[in-house]
């Protein structure tokens, strides 16, 4: 048998943090590691116990989720952990941030049950989590502010098709919907896409979004 995806959950909110450890642990396939209620124990439990997936809040004591995220999955961790930040909708400029400390996705804390699981089995996956409505809302609401002065597109070692696929990319479209947009097959969407992140050195999709809404090749 496969072994269980092993999650470690991190909530300063002792309801909300029992209601996930109980979901979780409630599914044949996932497995609760630990948990704990600020970022600085988070850091210290991830270290030894290794999990597969973090599941982390943004906003608590001691250390935030965003700090704790650029600590277990930020640039140059050697063993980076992957975390899926769960938040409130009016905190999505601290959302923005933990995508760019490293988080592998995010979730709304009033998701669907069936969605945080989905979640939790898609970013230990290796996949980002992205819902394309929301990650417009977020990342495009603060555009203008971490966009740099100038256009800086030139600059950018992508081709044109490939500058293309970025773009539908950051607007939140799926591979099949790449496909059907630009009229090329599902496996020429993955090759492009893979092409974009070894080009760019960015993980997931997560990151290409960020970068597009960075670089200005978006709006």
């Amino acid at each position: 048998m496969t072994a269980p995806i092993r999650v470690l959950v991190c909530d300063d909110q002792m309801l909300i943090r029992t209601g996930l450890v109980a979901i979780i642990d409630a599914q044949p396939d996932l497995e609760v590691a630990g948990e704990c209620g600020d970022g600085q124990a988070a850091v210290d439990l991830a270290g030894r116990l290794r999990p597969d997936v973090v599941v982390m809040d943004v906003r608590m004591p001691v250390l935030d989720g965003i700090e704790a995220t650029r600590l277990l999955a930020g640039a140059g961790v050697p063993h980076p952990v992957k975390v899926l930040v769960v938040t409130t909708f009016n905190l999505d400029e601290y959302v923005y941030e933990a995508l760019r400390a490293g988080a592998s996705g995010f979730l709304l804390k009033d998701a669907p049950t069936a969605q945080l699981l989905h979640g939790i089995r898609t970013v230990a996956a290796g996949a980002a989590l992205l819902d394309p409505e929301v990650t417009r809302q977020l990342v495009g609401r603060y555009a203008a502010r971490i966009r740099p002065p100038e256009g800086t597109s030139h600059d950018i070692p992508l081709t044109p098709r490939e500058l293309e696929v970025l773009r539908l990319i950051s607007a939140g479209l799926s591979n099949s919907e790449i496909a059907a947009t630009l009229l090329i097959s599902q496996e020429t969407v993955k090759t492009f896409v893979s092409r974009i992140l070894a080009k760019l050195q960015l993980r997931d999709r997560v990151q290409a979004v960020v970068y597009a809404y960075r670089r200005g090749l978006v709006t």
